[in-house]
């Protein structure tokens, strides 16, 4: 009895996937689109706090680091709120290129998970944008 050798998977191809690994890959991209959602939502509260520590003049003198004898420490601290935003920025445009990714592995259990996940994702951060 000769059994018929098995196709090698040519490149660019993966072999199947255990029903195990499967729902690890779904649960996975599930809690990246739910970390992208969190994050997006973190970028907004940064945001509404980046514009509330703005100067209400906003002149260049005033968007300057403060000059020594100055005593509003608020006058440089919108930099600092911008190099956050910046941070949350990249990370939330890394979070979006894995998840477009595997979406783009054309599994529908995968498009699923990352649709969940973004669902789930801002069910429960959008909440806590009121409170930031």
């Amino acid at each position: 009895m000769s059994t018929a050798p098995q196709p090698v998977p040519r490149r660019g191809q993966c072999r199947a996937v255990s029903p195990a690994g499967m729902a690890l890959s779904v649960l996975v991209i599930l809690l990246l689109a739910v970390l992208y959602e969190a994050v997006k939502m973190g970028k907004a509260v940064l945001l509404r706090r980046a514009l509330l520590a703005l100067p209400r003049s906003l002149s260049q003198e005033a968007l300057t680091e403060p000059q020594e004898g100055d005593s509003d420490p608020a006058q440089g601290r919108w930099f600092w709120f911008h190099v956050g935003q910046t941070l949350f920025h990249v990370v939330q445009v890394v979070l979006g290129y894995m998840v477009m990714l595997a979406v783009m592995s054309y599994n529908a259990w995968i498009f699923l998970g990352a649709i969940a996940g973004s669902t789930l994702g801002y069910f429960m951060v959008y909440p806590l944008l009121g409170r930031g």
